[in-house]
């Protein structure tokens, strides 16, 4: 029986990784992906997250736009670590328009899409919380009805990649990281800053991921410079290796410690 699995993501090329790895893996059914504001504006969350499925030849999967901001405050700029566009401002005079995004709200379309299959979603987050925020209070039971609930963002040791010790995503709206954290009373995991930090790949395991990618045709090559082009020196946390953060979260949404895509 597949896995049933929500993404929510702020589609920069971290997230366009672990959109390709929950496509590839066998036993995992995607029902969507509701966007949000984050590493760029949430209409380019949109576009990218089209792009990535046009590349994966998955354009049947609903894409929704979610909220443009944080519940208080202003957003922070991520500045352009996934570049401008938060997909490596790779041209593509093909890439699908906003108008194939759904007509319905992301919150709305989460809260739906839980509702009618109870106790058999896992919810991945890999961005800002506000959407998850939004949809816990319009509907309470919403935790309730989830098979887990899998968070990419905060940290454990004080260490922080956007603030001295803040992590990108808590902190791009920490209200909503308060209200997800205290209202979602669902199994809830969390893959922190510092797990990242420990959890490194050489870059030989992902030349290798690439082009296993290429081969198996689940990615278009013309379609994967967009991917991989704005990797920057500041990704890398030591001589020949670099951080995996969004990849590593989707596989323990899928309940593996062990990065099974990468043996």
């Amino acid at each position: 029986m597949s896995k049933k699995l929500l993404v929510d993501v702020d589609c920069g090329v971290d997230d366009a990784q672990a959109i390709m790895l929950a496509l590839a893996a066998p036993n995992v059914k995607l029902l969507g992906i509701t966007c949000v504001h984050g590493n760029t504006t949430v209409e380019n969350v949109c576009k990218n997250a089209l792009r990535v499925l046009q590349a994966c030849n998955s354009l049947e999967i609903p894409v929704f736009k979610g909220a443009a901001k944080p519940i208080l405050g202003n957003s922070i700029n991520a500045g352009e670590f996934h570049g401008h566009d938060g997909l490596g401002d790779a041209p593509d005079s093909r890439a699908p328009g906003l108008d194939l995004v759904q007509k319905e709200g992301a919150v709305s379309a989460m809260i739906r899409i839980v509702n009618e299959n109870p106790g058999e979603v896992s919810l991945v987050a890999t961005a800002p919380l506000t959407n998850l925020a939004l949809a816990v209070k319009l509907d309470p039971s919403l935790p309730s009805k989830l098979r887990g609930l899998y968070i990419m963002g905060g940290n454990t040791e004080s260490r922080g990649n956007t603030t001295v010790c803040g992590e990108f995503n808590f902190a791009a709206d920490p209200e909503a990281a308060y209200i997800v954290l205290n209202d979602y009373h669902c199994p809830t995991y969390l893959a922190c800053w510092e797990f990242t930090c420990y959890s490194k790949l050489p870059w030989v395991t992902l030349s290798y991921t690439f082009q296993h990618m290429c081969t198996s045709h689940l990615v278009n090559i013309s379609n994967l410079r967009a991917l991989i082009g704005p990797v920057k020196l500041k990704a890398l946390i030591n001589k020949g290796a670099r951080n995996q953060y969004q990849p590593l979260s989707i596989h323990v949404s899928q309940a593996q410690l062990a990065c099974y895509w990468f043996v």
